[in-house]
């Protein structure tokens, strides 16, 4: 199974500053705001919807192909995307611009100042997948995250024009698109990713029924956060899937790593119901620690997570696949 996951490479900086912005602030002098904040630490994380799917998926055991843009500063963040088997040899290097970049200081009472510098990633609609599938053959799935739009247009149109089958999961984009870039990246999907406020929010930008959307993509996977997630196809049966239980820690990046397990499942020939399983056996380990890539299990610990939650008859269905 051929796996091309397109969409943004990024990372983060988070501070933390431990008084409260407003102290600072004089709101009749707003508009000559002009102040610094000593802040205590500093974190920076890999980051980026596909380099955080094509690690959960490798590490899986499925090694995926990475597709996106990324700046002159990539060279750490590759190596570590290689070393734990993430096939980077699509990624386009922007020859001025940094990587994306995400920098947030957050204060006591969670308040934040924050900016997105999205750099490379503007170059992603200069990609082009038919390259690509010479080099590593037919996808099964082309996965459009998150990414420049004209980027993510540029790929949903070449898989159309090509016969690729891709999977939507236009994610944060759906807060910015207008109704003709939503319906456009869409439909004709054979899988669609939200989560459950993405999925009426989709409804609502696209002027399409639920039952409409089904109609043009097949499958809609939404995640439901604690409540796990919900599969609908056109003619078959809802399918529900609990969520593990957890002690939550982070929630960034949870919904790549389910993403991950999911595909990863199919790609070893499970159906939904179990894929959405793995799915959330992931997401378990990522909402539990600190950081997108951060996690790791031995095959023996993953599987008597999942067993404790989904049973023996499910286990035995992804165990021969798990690496």
């Amino acid at each position: 199974m051929s796996l091309l996951i397109a969409g943004s490479i990024a990372s983060d900086h988070l501070m933390s500053f431990g008084g409260k912005f407003s102290d600072s602030l004089v709101v009749e002098q707003l508009d000559k705001l002009s102040v610094s904040f000593l802040v205590e630490d500093l974190e920076v994380r890999r980051g980026g919807c596909a380099p955080n799917i094509s690690f959960g998926l490798a590490r899986l055991g499925v090694r995926p192909v990475l597709v996106g843009a990324a700046g002159i500063d990539f060279g750490e963040y590759r190596t570590w995307l290689e070393d734990n088997g993430v096939d980077c040899d699509s990624v386009h290097i922007s020859e001025t611009r940094h990587t994306a970049r995400f920098v947030c200081t957050t204060d006591s009472t969670m308040a934040q100042f924050a900016s997105f510098y999205p750099g490379a990633m503007s170059e992603a609609r200069e990609i082009a997948l038919a390259p690509i599938v010479e080099r590593v053959g037919d996808p099964t799935y082309v996965v459009v995250g998150p990414d420049d739009p004209d980027g993510m247009l540029r790929h949903t149109r070449e898989c159309r024009e090509a016969g690729y089958p891709f999977i939507a999961d236009p994610g944060q984009q759906l807060a910015f698109g207008d109704g003709d870039l939503i319906r456009e990246l869409v439909d004709g999907a054979a899988l669609l990713f939200s989560n459950e406020y993405e999925s009426h929010l989709i409804e609502q930008k696209t002027g399409w029924s639920e039952a409409e959307i089904l109609d043009r993509v097949g499958v809609q996977v939404s995640t439901l956060g604690a409540d796990g997630v919900r599969i609908k196809q056109t003619g078959e049966a809802t399918i529900e899937v609990p969520a593990l239980d957890v002690t939550a820690v982070e929630p960034t990046g949870v919904g790549d790593a389910f993403r991950a397990g999911f595909l990863a499942a199919l790609s070893w020939g499970s159906g939904y119901e179990h894929a959405a399983q793995v799915g959330c056996t992931l997401a378990a380990y990522v909402v539990e620690s600190v950081g997108t890539q951060e996690y790791g299990f031995t095959k023996a610990e993953f599987l008597a997570r999942f067993e404790k939650t989904y049973g023996a008859d499910a286990t035995a269905d992804i165990e021969p696949n798990l690496s």
